[in-house]
């Protein structure tokens, strides 16, 4: 029973509440972890080249300002949805990029930074769909996208192409020519992230064409969060390889894009956001 004066409604709403925040602090804790796994490892035994390559000297190596950051996406790449994949269920991360694409992609669709593939089962298997260009430039991330789409049925997998390109120079695509372009968490781990959003916007279509982000990144709402990222930044870039505490706000401003539609999830730190191309770039 219920204390008095608490309704079953009102302990169920809080019961929820401390199951949000408890699934997100421990996600958070998981993904700060130093586990010794071999992207770690193989960090840490190449730190002396690390240092050389981005002019640190001895004892103060960042690995979130290192020139060979991105790599560490190839070494984890075999074991990638096997880490991240309860995490993002607990979340709620599926849920969202399932309503993300269900409904907003169509037509010709390009998405950037797309890794081992976690949108793939999210985009609509219907008419809408013309075809789904999937683009990543690590070459081990990519393979595990395509072992996705080789097991999929005749239909699903006829839409999908792959192919091995870098997000910051999409050049080989024509000027407005998708309908739909779509990043997924990874403006954390692109190099210059602004160039891959201007890029983005570039080949996609003006007025009916749609960007399509989900992201995360600072929180603005929940400080003690925001610094929680900032001191775990270098320990996240060694086992993740991304740079999960920029300023996703400014970062999308500074790129030029129209805003249609921007939620946030996970005290801030999760960005969901539908745009357009912005008139400086059409």
């Amino acid at each position: 029973m219920p204390p008095r004066g608490v309704s079953n409604k009102a302990m169920m709403l809080a019961g929820g509440a401390a199951t949000y925040v408890v699934s997100v602090g421990l996600a958070y804790n998981y993904l700060t972890r130093d586990d010794g796994s071999p992207a770690g490892a193989a960090a840490a035994a190449t730190n002396t080249t690390f240092t050389n390559s981005c002019g640190c000297q001895a004892g103060c190596h960042s690995y979130v300002n290192d020139p060979r950051r991105t790599s560490t996406f190839s070494n984890i790449a075999y074991k990638y949805d096997t880490d991240i994949d309860t995490d993002e269920f607990v979340m709620g991360i599926k849920l969202l990029r399932r309503i993300m694409l269900y409904w907003h992609a169509k037509g010709n669709i390009l998405e950037v930074g797309a890794g081992t593939g976690r949108n793939l089962d999210y985009y609509p298997n219907n008419d809408g769909i013309k075809r789904i260009v999937v683009t990543d430039l690590s070459d081990k991330m990519l393979m595990e996208a395509k072992r996705k789409i080789a097991k999929m049925g005749q239909d699903k997998r006829s839409v999908f192409i792959t192919a091995e390109v870098d997000a910051a120079n999409l050049s080989q695509f024509p000027d407005s020519s998708f309908d739909t372009v779509v990043d997924s968490f990874g403006l954390c781990s692109f190099d210059d992230p602004v160039a891959v959003l201007k890029e983005m916007q570039r080949v996609c279509k003006p007025d009916t064409g749609k960007i399509l982000l989900l992201e995360h990144g600072r929180s603005k709402t929940w400080e003690g969060i925001t610094r929680h990222l900032d001191r775990n930044a270098e320990k996240h870039a060694k086992n993740w390889g991304c740079i999960w505490n920029r300023d996703i706000d400014a970062i999308v401003e500074e790129a030029g894009l129209d805003i249609d539609v921007k939620d946030t999830w996970h005290f801030g730190t999760t960005y969901y956001i539908v745009a357009r191309k912005g008139k400086s770039i059409a």
